[in-house]
């Protein structure tokens, strides 16, 4: 949550589509993938919400959003929804792997982008998702065009 509260507008490059987490898990900088879509609406939202600093401000102009506010977004938007299960912003976090992982994303990668430093951390996601195993194709033929 506070990679989310302490993430800067300056941190978001749209024609990349990445947003920088500064000083994130294990106190490291990475790179992190931006949708398409929120690339697309970042400029109206900038234009009609104007936020001086953080893309995500509390009361306070330049100040972070509060924990709270985003526990209170979270709770609001569930009861729009069917979704009955308790949520979280660690839901989202495991929400997102499980969706990479789902969509053919190595486990690797997936590290990179959760910020973890041990491998280990991410298996944990291995469980939760439905992954098809894929059959593999020997070398030899990718090597000569089969």
């Amino acid at each position: 949550m506070n990679e989310l509260r302490h993430l800067r507008i300056a941190d978001v490059d749209t024609d990349r589509k990445q947003i920088r987490i500064r000083q994130g898990k294990g106190k490291k900088d990475r790179y992190v993938i931006l949708s398409k879509l929120i690339a697309d609406r970042l400029p109206k939202y900038l234009e009609q919400v104007k936020p001086a600093e953080y893309l995500f401000e509390g009361q306070t102009p330049g100040m972070v959003m509060g924990e709270r506010s985003i526990q209170y977004i979270i709770k609001e938007a569930l009861m729009k929804t069917d979704i009955q299960k308790s949520v979280s912003m660690h839901t989202l976090r495991h929400s997102y792997a499980t969706h990479l992982l789902e969509d053919g994303v190595d486990i690797y990668t997936i590290q990179h982008l959760l910020g973890h430093s041990q491998l280990s951390t991410t298996i944990i996601y291995l469980h939760i998702a439905q992954v098809v195993p894929r059959v593999g194709k020997s070398p030899l033929d990718t090597l000569y065009g089969f």
